[in-house]
């Protein structure tokens, strides 16, 4: 799977979000200021390339979706980041998680109740 630039995942993260946008809603979840209506046009063109969005026609316009579900993007991210600093120890990255962000044990208890939960399910 190809890499996203910061603005294509900002525009991925939006089509996530909604499911399905066309270009000006899309524009319209950005903060001020808002960028170019051309802009994401291009780069949302540029996500079709990479087999990213894929697109309905309606009326003149389209409707852009995701192909690729947020959950297997995200994976495929964090395995790199793994990979490229932490020796590929999910140990590693989570020990250094918890130092860098001061996570107390109930926060910890709280993340492993969240994961036994999932392994049930």
């Amino acid at each position: 799977m190809k890499e996203l630039t910061k603005a294509e995942e900002e525009i991925m993260q939006i089509l996530w979000d909604h499911q399905e946008a066309n270009v000006a809603s899309i524009v319209e979840e950005f903060p001020e200021p808002k960028p170019a209506y051309n802009t994401v046009s291009t780069i949302v063109r540029i996500l079709e390339g990479k087999g990213f969005v894929g697109y309905r026609k309606e009326g003149r316009g389209h409707i852009y979706f995701p192909l690729i579900p947020k959950a297997e993007y995200s994976n495929q991210t964090l395995t790199k980041l793994m990979d490229g600093y932490f020796k590929g120890s999910f140990k590693n990255m989570v020990s250094f998680f918890v130092k860098e962000n001061d996570i107390n044990v109930q926060e910890l208890e709280a993340i492993l109740n969240e994961i036994n939960k999932e392994d049930k399910s």
